[in-house]
């Protein structure tokens, strides 16, 4: 399958107030069309700064970075950035929180309302349209976050611990409806995560990061025995465990 992403010597330093911080090392990997990858690694060892690198958010220092073959300069509409939090406006309607993208990139036409109408009614959340987000649950809020993501129509979707705020059950149902969503409208995924288990559950491979500066210790290529692959019922899966522990065991040495 071709790569939509191609990371080559990635390397990536800033200035802090503290002084030079040297954040990712020489990273290299690439990603296909319509994969799910996870990133996981210690805190602060540049996770977020490399979703930000491939967002076009932040230039690299040194480095190659491709998005369909065609080098990085600054944000573009193939890739859609969905955050911690899910920074749904409160003083808006769930509809207009979701057409706010389009807005900004002035983009909005009426096909583009009938699409983000669409996908409120495929992914349950039509009846509350015309809601607030104070009137959703937590869960209800990152999928209508996902889907104002969606209606910009990005090929490639950056998950930044996108679940974490969430409480332990709600992020595992989430996990299991954001899942099924990204496949179901065949997109590229890269998700930055301190969990293990959601990394496993979710992705087709798990890349480890070191401690700061970030540089590719492992990519694990996740092969479960379950009829349904899915969140819930990959953890169910007898080779759960075993990747589990391996990963567990690579970041802890590193630690």
């Amino acid at each position: 399958m071709n790569s939509v992403v191609e990371i080559n010597d990635l390397n990536m330093t800033y200035q802090s107030p503290n002084g030079e911080v040297h954040a990712l090392d020489n990273i290299s990997f690439s990603v296909t069309d319509g994969e799910f990858i996870a990133i996981v690694g210690p805190s602060g060892c540049g996770k977020s700064t490399l979703l930000s690198i491939l967002s076009g958010l932040l230039p690299p220092t040194s480095g190659q970075v491709l998005l369909y073959g065609e080098p990085i300069n600054g944000p573009s509409k193939k890739t859609g950035y969905m955050l911690q939090k899910d920074h749904l406006f409160e003083w808006r309607s769930i509809l207009k929180n979701i057409l706010l993208g389009v807005e900004i990139q002035r983009a909005l036409t009426p096909e583009v309302e009938k699409r983000a109408i669409q996908f409120l009614q495929t992914y349950g959340l039509y009846e509350f349209r015309n809601k607030y987000p104070e009137q959703l649950s937590g869960g209800m809020r990152q999928r209508a976050a996902l889907i104002r993501t969606l209606v910009t129509d990005p090929q490639i979707l950056l998950l930044d611990e996108a679940f974490s705020a969430l409480d332990y059950q709600t992020r595992l149902v989430v996990n299991e409806d954001i899942y099924k969503i990204i496949k179901k409208e065949n997109k590229t995924a890269i998700l930055v995560t301190h969990d293990i288990a959601e990394a496993i559950s979710m992705a087709d491979r798990v890349i480890v990061l070191s401690q700061r500066p970030g540089t590719v210790m492992q990519i694990y290529d996740i092969q479960l025995s379950c009829e349904l692959r899915t969140p819930l019922h990959c953890r169910e899966a007898p080779e759960f465990r075993y990747y589990f522990q391996k990963i567990w065991r690579e970041l802890d040495i590193h630690v």
